[in-house]
């Protein structure tokens, strides 16, 4: 009897060492991503469910203050891999070395709009997303205007102190903006739509997500944002009309590198190459109308009528290689009306 007992305590014991092994053999993935924070948890439990041997762990924030980070981070990386980042900002950092070259399996069989042309590949894109207008219906019938159509009518005198956009400085979707309306109609006339769309500005925030929310809080008539942020609260109920303005709307491709010697290279190799799935692909098109692998994208709820076909024909490599200089303008001229940074 007591043999039986002692056989069942080193057992037991050793079936707590190795559990306790198992857990600590985990590889800990420092992923670096602009991705909104609840889309999270949901890639987490699928990439983890097929790879029990590595934990995902997040750096979000916002995609400049992201991008700002791995420049500042550049003499000593410390992310594994990039994730979730807007296109023109992994450009920007492969001009700087970035990223090791790596085409994750099955990457052949995506939208060539979204992989670097190099061979093999420095950056991976997953899915796009657009600009849109977030408008509360209730706040706008109280000024007693319309809902706006396109992004002239945002600086019409009625909507003076009704709008806000996110600052370009920090926020990916206000550099997509701002680069849209600059490839749109020129230098000289998208400088000028923005000192006449500043007069009607109430604030710049540092998140390209919070004019939506702000707009279906009903803080603010009107948020410049992006349609997925405005499907998601009208789903939850906000009384909004989500805008894809008629001149067209600027976009952006959420992309992923692994960083040039990372210290999880092999974890971030294995994460990548789930990121290209049709799993992911699915995943990514719960909440984005465009996703990198052709065939899977199916439409999503409450996104605008046609806003696919407004997507401007999008210079990546010329927003990537003026970034800095416009990001200056920018701040030099508006820059004043931002909200504090936390």
């Amino acid at each position: 009897m007591k043999n039986l007992f002692r056989s069942a305590l080193v057992s037991t014991a050793a079936a707590l060492l190795l559990s306790t092994g198992i857990a600590y053999a985990k590889t800990d993935l420092l992923v670096y991503t602009a991705i909104e924070a609840d889309e999270l948890p949901m890639f987490k439990k699928a990439f983890e469910s097929k790879h029990r041997d590595i934990r995902i762990k997040w750096v979000r924030d916002s995609t400049g203050i992201i991008t700002s980070k791995l420049l500042a981070e550049k003499q000593n990386p410390q992310a594994d891999i990039v994730w979730g980042l807007a296109a023109t900002s992994l450009m920007v950092l492969d001009n700087e070395g970035y990223f090791e070259a790596y085409a994750p399996k099955g990457s052949e069989s995506l939208d060539k709009r979204f992989i670097d042309e190099a061979a093999p590949p420095r950056w991976v894109g997953q899915r796009a997303w657009l600009a849109a207008i977030c408008v509360n219906e209730k706040e706008i019938a109280k000024k007693g205007v319309l809902a706006p159509t396109g992004w002239k009518d945002l600086t019409k005198p009625e909507y003076k102190g009704m709008v806000v956009m996110p600052n370009p400085n920090s926020s990916g979707t206000g550099f997509l903006d701002v680069s849209a309306w600059l490839q749109m109609w020129g230098e000289d006339e998208g400088w000028k739509y923005m000192d006449a769309l500043h007069q009607n500005i109430a604030w710049y925030t540092h998140s390209g997500s919070k004019p939506c929310k702000q707009a279906a809080a009903g803080e603010i008539p009107i948020g410049v944002s992006f349609a997925y942020r405005g499907a998601k609260s009208k789903k939850r109920g906000a009384p909004l009309i989500i805008v894809a303005p008629e001149e067209g709307v600027g976009w952006d491709i959420e992309a992923m590198g692994i960083v040039k010697g990372a210290k999880n290279a092999e974890a971030a190799k294995a994460f990548a190459d789930w990121s290209v799935s049709r799993e992911a692909n699915e995943l990514y098109n719960k909440a984005m109308a465009v996703v990198a692998m052709p065939g899977v994208a199916k439409p999503v709820e409450f996104f605008p009528e046609g806003i696919e076909e407004k997507m401007i024909e999008n210079d990546f490599k010329w927003a990537a290689r003026e970034r800095v200089r416009i990001l200056d303008e920018w701040r030099r001229r508006y820059d004043a009306k931002s909200l504090p940074k936390k």
